[in-house]
């Protein structure tokens, strides 16, 4: 099954040229489960074709906010809206979360209530995951399509499903803990509140559940979907 990652972001350069950029995060995260992978730059303004060009898409975080005014954000929010439309099934993390919901109608803010870093606890419809998280923006407003299936006390809307075509996510189960201690080196002096990185600081090497993610993702892409006209 092939997979298309449209990336929107970019992995710190300093960090990148040891860990991967956030197609190799991906690539490590769902080993083992058949797919192979082709990466689009969205953030460089480079798109599919067309939304039948993989079997399925995977839209990654970003710095950016999807709330922001940058060149690739109505492209791809108009090729999410064909995908939905096509029932090609859609994965987002992050920023990939965010932007799908507020492709279909939702809305995103800047979270009054600060940062999620590290490792965090999430209610998985009874069932607690612990995943790094990297965010201060979060989906405010849900789309009319979408049910919440993850939540916290911090983030009420921490993962969503749109019926079979759209599985998306708030946490990072691709980053590693390394990876979150070399953002908050990079990423968060003066951005990130000191309280916030030294609670994440203690929690990292925590056991993270991104195995059950990367399980549910696979499930997701692979799941029988009824035929629908191509474009």
């Amino acid at each position: 099954m092939l997979i298309g990652i449209l990336q929107t972001g970019l992995a710190p350069d300093n960090l990148s040229g040891e860990m991967g950029d956030y197609p190799d995060m991906f690539a490590r995260l769902l080993d083992g489960h058949g797919f192979t992978f082709r990466t689009y730059r969205v953030v460089d303004m480079e798109f599919p074709a067309g939304v039948q060009d993989c079997d399925g898409w995977l839209l990654t975080g970003s710095r950016h906010g999807a709330y922001e005014d940058h060149p690739f954000i109505p492209p791809l929010e108009d090729f999410i809206r064909r995908a939905y439309a096509a029932h090609v099934p859609m994965v987002g993390i992050c920023f990939g979360h965010q932007i799908i919901a507020q492709a279909l109608g939702g809305k995103v803010e800047k979270y009054k209530g600060g940062w999620s870093v590290g490792p965090t606890d999430y209610d998985f419809d009874g069932e607690t995951l612990t995943l790094n998280a990297w965010h201060q923006d979060q989906v405010t407003e849900l789309p009319d399509s979408a049910t919440v299936i993850a939540r916290n006390d911090f983030c009420e809307n921490a993962a969503l499903v749109y019926d079979d075509r759209a599985f998306t996510v708030q946490a990072h189960p691709e980053f590693r803990d390394e990876f979150v201690d070399g953002l908050m080196r990079t990423r968060g002096k003066g951005v990130v509140p000191e309280d916030r990185m030294e609670a994440a600081t203690a929690r990292l090497g925590t056991k993270l559940d991104a195995p059950t993610i990367s399980d549910r993702i696979a499930d997701f892409f692979k799941r029988p979907r009824a035929q629908h006209p191509r474009e």
